[in-house]
């Protein structure tokens, strides 16, 4: 299985050693994404429903960027600083997927080494 790095084009090239989307055969990998704006590399923070929008949103136009949809994530792996925040972040996160259609996803609580982020979310997905 070859590993192609996928070029998107209208965003910064990420401040650490990393790409955004690789592609291997049929799956996508996504670094994880957080309440970041992809053209300037700003943190943008907020409540947990706004952090968590941002991150799917970023999401979806990475996939969108690469051929793919949300409906073909595999899997999601979610980070929460506070687990306290799976209520809010769940009902977000649920607009983005077809009921009875949603990925695997496993949620972990963990410390961001980022200040003032509160989620991250990783994705595989079916390169299409």
């Amino acid at each position: 299985m070859k590993k192609e790095i996928v070029h998107i084009n209208g965003i910064n090239k990420p401040l650490a050693p990393f790409n955004y989307v690789i592609k291997a055969g049929k799956l996508l990998f996504l670094t994880s994404q957080l309440s970041i704006d992809l053209k300037t590399n700003k943190i943008l923070g907020g409540n947990i429903r706004e952090q968590t929008r941002q991150a799917l949103d970023n999401i979806k136009f990475l996939l969108e960027s690469s051929g793919a949809t949300m409906n073909d994530i595999l899997k999601i792996v979610i980070y929460l600083r506070d687990i306290k925040d799976f209520d809010q972040m769940n009902q977000v996160y649920s607009e983005y997927f077809i009921k009875g259609q949603e990925p695997a996803r496993v949620t972990v609580q963990a410390i961001s080494p980022i200040e003032n982020v509160d989620i991250e979310i990783e994705v595989t997905a079916l390169n299409p």
